[in-house]
């Protein structure tokens, strides 16, 4: 079900405010101008949730917007968010960078920083919601890829905006079963996209190293399952020593023990969304997949989600569009 955000019926005194509830609501806590020559003020939001992926589509006058220092201070929210425009321009500023999107561009800004929205007249834009812990640990020095702008023209930008637009105009028939490899899918694209930015690359390893590092990985996702495995009983079992095995993941956004974690807990978020897992509990999905504390699993799934094991079987199951 799509919750939309209008101004629509509103007095022209009560609009800015109510935008202000929907922009917080949706997105994080932020403060609004609206526009500065007297103008009246509309706007629209209309939002659905994919799993841990909000996607939302926003057409408004022009405004400001901003995630103040004091914002952040009194909140606990861990978000990345990716503006798309589609009408209009917008600029986002963050980390002493300043990305102006033409329509099709994107760009990618964290909601643990400060940052401004811009936008000098009449706009759209979908904005992708996701969050942060899941990211980082996909996309090391993620922080130097903020405020950039990823073409739309060509690349993985245009097979963004593209995948964006259908799977907007498309979300009602989702089958629950597809939901999360749905946002998945975005999230990989999304990623891809932000790798081809100067920030994103990374000095070459050796083969040696790519070697025993896609190794490692192997035998890892091979026994996910067993709640034994650890860095120790890879390297035994690939006869490396233990400081080979840290050395060679170096280079990647995790250490060897937190991507065994967050495998684990993308597999269990997985099944979540599973329809024909839904018989089966939380914790035995959970255990299913190696952990062994019921207590720090849920801990451990809404550091990286955002949201509880169950928030998010209710949202794949019920449809993935329900807003939260």
């Amino acid at each position: 079900m799509t919750k939309v955000w209008s101004t629509e019926e509103l007095k022209a005194v009560e609009r800015l405010s109510y935008w202000i509830d929907a922009v917080c609501d949706t997105y994080v806590q932020l403060d609004c101008e609206g526009p500065r020559d007297g103008r009246p003020f509309h706007g629209e939001i209309a939002v659905e949730q994919l799993a841990t992926l909000g996607l939302s589509r926003v057409t408004s006058t022009t405004q400001r917007v901003k995630r103040t220092p004091a914002k952040i201070s009194h909140a606990v929210e861990d978000f990345f968010l990716v503006s798309i425009q589609t009408a209009g321009q917008g600029t986002l500023v963050q980390d002493g960078r300043a990305a102006t999107l033409s329509p099709g561009d994107f760009t990618l800004y964290d909601s643990t920083r400060p940052y401004e929205l811009i936008f000098e007249g009449d706009f759209q834009q979908y904005v992708l919601r996701l969050p942060g812990p899941g990211l980082r640990s996909r996309l090391k020095r993620a922080e130097a890829l903020t405020a950039q702008v990823v073409s739309g023209s060509r690349g993985a930008g245009h097979l963004m905006i593209s995948m964006i637009r259908s799977l907007a105009a498309d979300i009602e028939t989702l089958e629950p079963a597809s939901v999360a490899a749905v946002a998945e899918s975005v999230e990989h694209i999304l990623i891809a996209g932000l790798c081809s930015l100067p920030g994103a690359s990374e000095p070459p390893v050796s083969g040696l190293t790519a070697f025993h590092r896609e190794q490692i990985k192997a035998y890892a996702r091979q026994r996910l399952r067993d709640p034994r495995l650890s860095a120790a009983e890879i390297a035994a079992h690939l006869r490396l020593s233990a400081s080979t095995v840290h050395r060679v993941f170096a280079g990647e956004p995790e250490t060897i023990t937190n991507w065994i974690w967050s495998q684990r807990l993308d597999s269990v978020k997985r099944d979540l969304c599973d329809p024909s897992l839904a018989a089966r509990s939380v914790s035995e999905l959970a255990f299913g997949w190696g952990f062994n504390d019921a207590a720090h699993f849920s801990r451990a799934f809404r550091a990286r989600f955002g949201c509880s094991p169950r928030e998010l079987r209710l949202n794949c199951l019920s449809g993935g569009t329900t807003a939260r």
